[in-house]
């Protein structure tokens, strides 16, 4: 299991990138997390589950939807904002 914390920055919100994200973790299949837009004009991702999953998940968030354009994926330290709400799982979900 991993547990991985990223942000995505470029045209980002407004592009339905949470929700593609969220199908996607579907798509995929066992990973658990949430998506959600932050003040900087970023999205932010916190997503746990078998190392080849996430890894399937992290290269298709270099691309996300078709109107975004990612110019970066930032991987944040593991888990250091506590204020950050926590994973549930078998759940991936926008927030």
């Amino acid at each position: 299991m991993r547990e991985i914390y990223l942000k995505i920055s470029g045209r980002v919100q407004g592009v339905g990138f949470r929700r593609w994200t969220e199908r996607q973790a579907q798509k995929i299949g066992d990973i658990s997390g949430w998506v959600r837009n932050a003040e900087d004009g970023s999205v932010e991702i916190f997503m746990r589950g078998a190392d080849e999953k996430i890894e399937q998940m992290v290269l298709s968030c270099y691309h996300g939807p078709l109107l975004a354009r990612v110019d970066n994926v930032a991987f944040l330290p593991e888990r250091t904002n506590f204020f950050l709400p926590p994973i549930e799982d078998g759940v991936f979900e926008r927030i």
